[in-house]
């Protein structure tokens, strides 16, 4: 712990009740917050104001069970709306006049899942789950469960329920399961389950492969060479088409960079790995696009040393052979997919850039590129989309990146 001089925190625009906005997948969506009495009720407060950091207008409903765990000032300071506690004569639980977008129930008690599945309205919650159900039905609104208790309740009068509600349409959002428990999982977890289930993106449901991170090659069994990209950038174009509904998996070769647990994902440790795994992919599904932020190994050792090597002279002469062009052999393979491949150089101007941007794309449908010289004020990198209809779009920072070919790939439906 660092020593603290006691001098008071800088100013801040964010008003009290304000929430950072980190992003925008939930803007104009109202969602109804539907807190059962378990002990994990005290983090409702924390997940209305995740949902509101993505732009969600949230109203809390609670059993009077669940004051027991949170409180009402608690709420209304998180959501910035009155809190619902009971059924009264303006009928809250119908919504009519203010439809919800979504009904997250977080957390889901045994005894509410189990109420909602056999369709018993007898307090504030299950009886706005009752209306919830028939506007889902009409195709009004959508509902998620966050089933939240001890391991010894998660029984088979459980798993019945809990299919049921799957069968009729309710996306049941798995808990964190540790120490014999069904958890209430993270509040970016939790945002992204409710972003995709709101999602109106015209990639909802597409297939997408990504790429990212390097993959190290073998020089014998402890050692690797490698390169000094993260996979940052795979990881942030990966979410951003996760909250927007794709069915998008990652492919990620292996670096220290934490890939969101949420994330569907498989890690390459090395370019062998990496090369199999995405043919593999892309033979077993059928992907509409591809998207390859990967930073492939252009060469390997000839021969990999067995064991450990001890150090000295094995290891002064390492004899490199090129590696296969992973990209090449997926157009090759797959001649219908849709690619958008990555491009990075040094020392090298930006005209030249767009000519090697320009040649690629002969074979691929749209090209990324960059040079490690352009960066942006505070060291972002600076990328230029290059397609085949000659258009050259800039974005700053890897966020911006994301966000724009996201934005590109929608564009094209």
């Amino acid at each position: 712990m660092k020593n603290w001089d006691f001098t008071p925190p800088p100013a801040s625009e964010l008003g009290d009740h304000d929430v950072p906005l980190d992003g925008y997948y939930l803007k104009g969506k109202r969602i109804a917050l539907l807190i059962c009495g378990g002990i994990a009720a005290i983090k409702a407060p924390m997940i209305a104001r995740a949902l509101r950091k993505y732009g969600g207008d949230v109203v809390a409903f609670t059993s009077k069970e669940a004051l027991r765990y949170t409180t009402v000032d608690a709420l209304e300071w998180s959501t910035t709306n009155r809190v619902i506690t009971k059924l009264t004569s303006a009928a809250e639980h119908l919504s009519d006049s203010a439809p919800f977008d979504a009904y997250l129930v977080a957390p889901a008690t045994y005894n509410t899942i189990n109420k909602m599945a056999l369709g018993i309205a007898d307090g504030v919650i299950t009886s706005a789950l009752g209306s919830a159900i028939g506007r889902m039905e009409e195709g009004k609104t959508k509902i998620l469960v966050v089933p939240t208790m001890h391991g010894s309740l998660h029984n088979s009068i459980l798993i019945e329920s809990l299919k049921k509600l799957d069968k009729m349409g309710v996306k049941i959002v798995p808990p964190r399961q540790d120490y014999g428990k069904d958890n209430i999982p993270s509040g970016i977890e939790i945002v992204a389950e409710v972003s995709r289930a709101v999602s109106d993106s015209p990639l909802k449901d597409v297939a997408v492969l990504v790429t990212g991170g390097p993959t190290p090659v073998k020089i014998d069994n402890v050692r690797v060479i490698t390169n000094k990209f993260t996979g940052q950038l795979g990881i942030e174009i990966a979410s951003e088409l996760y909250f927007k509904g794709a069915d998008v998996t990652l492919i990620h070769g292996y670096s220290g960079y934490q890939i969101p647990s949420y994330l569907p994902h498989k890690i390459a440790n090395t370019y062998e790995e990496y090369l199999a795994s995405v043919m593999e992919e892309l033979a077993q599904k059928s992907y509409q696009f591809g998207i390859f932020t990967a930073a492939v190994a252009d060469y390997k050792p000839e021969t990999v040393l067995p064991g450990k090597t001890p150090s000295g002279g094995a290891l002064n002469q390492i004899n490199l052979i090129p590696t296969l062009k992973v990209i090449e052999q997926v157009r090759e393979k797959f001649p219908d997919l849709f690619m958008i491949t990555f491009k990075y150089q040094e020392g090298i101007s930006h005209e030249e850039l767009m000519a090697i941007a320009q040649t690629r794309l002969q074979r691929y449908n749209a090209v990324v590129a960059n040079r490690g010289e352009e960066k942006g004020p505070n060291g972002e990198q600076i990328a230029y989309l290059v397609t085949e209809h000659n258009e050259v779009i800039s974005w700053m920072g890897k966020k911006e990146i994301a966000r724009g070919l996201v934005s590109y790939m929608e564009g094209i439906f």
